[in-house]
């Protein structure tokens, strides 16, 4: 439609300058050229207006729409950056926490595992005691047992002597040993009385 409208206002042109007959100014270009120059700026104009200009407008929106789309996916990634940093954080305080947990946990048991220690300590050194003590007192015992009878054999030997008879019936022996022994233990006790009442006063 523009291309028509162009042709006819050449051809009018080209009326106008043919009834006119006109000297030719020579800075002016012919007005054949005027035209047809026209023309060529017209065509060229709606190429441009409607071929080029069009695609290189959506290579521009395009271009702005990936720009956007860039820096939308730059904005989520920073969020997600500080969720995780956040994470982290929280992550870094609950460790924290647990490992405060822990140690205070680890001392607890360490002064428990001591104290079971030390009871245990104690324990075996009061059966190690009382062991040693039932030792001696079984030591005592077979040493007054021991000595009773060689205490008894020599009572016998001496008061054979001092007799002059042999005392080898077993009952009476037996009788004298025991009499020694009682005569023996009621003087030890009798000193040891008095040594109790001298310290004491």
């Amino acid at each position: 439609m523009s291309f028509s409208l162009a042709a006819s206002a050449v051809s009018a042109v080209v009326r106008a300058a043919e009834e006119g007959g006109e000297a030719h100014n020579p800075v002016l270009p012919e007005t054949p050229d005027l035209i047809w120059g026209a023309v060529c700026f017209v065509v060229l104009l709606v190429f441009f207006w409607r071929g080029v200009l069009p695609r290189v407008k959506k290579l521009l929106d395009e271009r702005g729409e990936a720009i956007e789309g860039n820096i939308e996916k730059a904005d989520v990634a920073q969020r997600e950056a500080e969720a995780v940093l956040e994470q982290y954080t929280a992550q870094l305080a609950d460790a924290r926490v647990e490992a405060g947990t822990i140690r205070e946990q680890a001392r607890v048991d360490g002064q428990r595992i001591l104290a079971e220690l030390k009871e245990q300590a104690n324990a075996e050194a009061a059966r190690i005691a009382a062991n040693a003590q039932s030792q001696i007192e079984a030591e005592r015992q077979a040493a007054v047992v021991s000595l009773r009878s060689e205490v008894g054999t020599l009572a016998i030997d001496l008061a054979s002597g001092v007799i002059g008879e042999s005392l080898t019936d077993d009952a009476r022996s037996a009788a004298i040993v025991d009499r020694f022994l009682a005569d023996l233990e009621a003087s030890e006790n009798s000193s040891s009385g008095s040594t109790s009442g001298a310290v004491s006063s």
